[in-house]
């Protein structure tokens, strides 16, 4: 592994070799940072990210609550990210809303060939070995509260159905997850875009390119 100069900041190289050639894998390091409130400030964290070698122009910001489905920054640093890069976060939360979609967003990051680093929780890195293993023990935890969340949901929808009312999620056609997959790739629509072809939210989206 050597260390090169460019504009943005110092970068690994990777080298493989590849039948009498060498083959270059340069990562580029994309932050995020969001604070909840046009009150808060987020030098904090751009400091951070600049620190941990992002560069101002790769940081992408929002302002508003984390609950909320609608973050424009977050959906244009998704947008952008190509398989190489790293997203980096100052915080775990400040990315995910819960456990559930943190470990999602990571997921579909992972299939995409990106990898991904929190500052402060020093062992999230999942360009590292280790910080694969924490992260797939965090991944198992996600599964677990999912299975908890399900199991309250089913408990719930089987006591109504008792009372003789009816509930639950409306079944997904098979067709619509793949024409979400399909656009998806296509890589000219924004997840916003595509959210308002299909009629869905961010969070749903999520769901339909996990599965």
């Amino acid at each position: 592994m050597v260390f090169i100069k460019n504009p943005y900041h110092y970068l690994p190289i990777k080298y493989s070799f590849k039948i009498g050639f060498i083959d270059k894998i340069m990562k580029k390091l994309i932050g995020y940072a969001r604070v909840s409130t046009d009150d808060q400030n987020l030098d904090l964290q751009i400091d951070a990210l600049t620190q941990a070698g992002c560069h101002k122009n790769d940081i992408y910001k929002d302002k508003v609550s984390g609950a909320k489905t609608d973050r424009p920054g977050l959906t244009q640093c998704l947008d952008n990210l190509s398989p190489g890069d790293v997203l980096v976060v100052w915080r775990l939360d400040r990315l995910g809303r819960s456990m559930v979609h943190l470990v999602s967003i990571i997921e579909m990051l992972k299939e995409k060939g990106i990898g991904f680093k929190s500052l402060c929780d020093g062992a999230i890195d999942t360009t590292t070995a280790s910080g694969e293993l924490v992260f797939n023990i965090f991944s198992s935890m996600a599964q677990f509260e999912g299975r908890l969340v399900q199991e309250r949901t089913q408990a719930g929808l089987s006591a109504a159905r008792a009372r003789g009312r009816k509930g639950g999620r409306p079944k997904v056609n098979a067709s619509k997850i793949q024409a979400a997959k399909r656009m998806h790739l296509d890589k000219s629509m924004t997840l916003e875009d595509i959210c308002g072809v299909l009629k869905i939210s961010i969070p749903t989206l999520y769901r339909y390119l996990a599965s």
